[in-house]
């Protein structure tokens, strides 16, 4: 029984020692880390008779290893929303001058509504647009 305890005991403290390691010390500040949603998002967008093309490469920046991990996990359902928010988009919505920076920070909103319904926070402090293409 010692030597069962003792062997479980050394197979535990190292795993301790890696957890501890991810977890930020006092007065450090958490890294920041980035979920690049892969591959890209591509759809069509508008109405009408002819088809109108998006493509966008999208990172998610999140604070902290657990952070990163639970935005992975919950990956289809965020590309759900964002494939949603995009297919609704109008060539007025997408070629004024702010209208990406708009289209950002709408899709941030519902990346983190997405995630505050799932997890209870937020948990994405930005979303980028890598590469957002638009074809009328």
């Amino acid at each position: 029984m010692k030597r069962l305890t003792a062997m479980l005991l050394a197979l535990t403290l190292p795993l301790l020692a890696v957890a501890s390691e991810d977890e930020p010390k006092e007065g450090e500040t958490p890294k920041v880390a980035y979920v690049d949603l892969v591959p890209s998002l591509v759809g069509n967008y508008g109405s009408g008779p002819r088809l109108k093309y998006y493509k966008a490469d999208i990172s998610l920046r999140v604070t902290g290893p657990e952070a990163q991990e639970k935005v992975t996990r919950h990956e289809p359902l965020i590309r759900n929303q964002l494939v949603m928010l995009f297919s609704q988009q109008t060539d007025e919505t997408l070629n004024a001058s702010d209208s990406k920076e708009k289209l950002r920070q709408e899709a941030l909103k519902q990346v983190q509504q997405v995630l505050h319904s799932e997890e209870g926070l937020p948990l994405v402090d930005d979303l980028l647009f890598n590469n957002l293409i638009i074809q009328p």
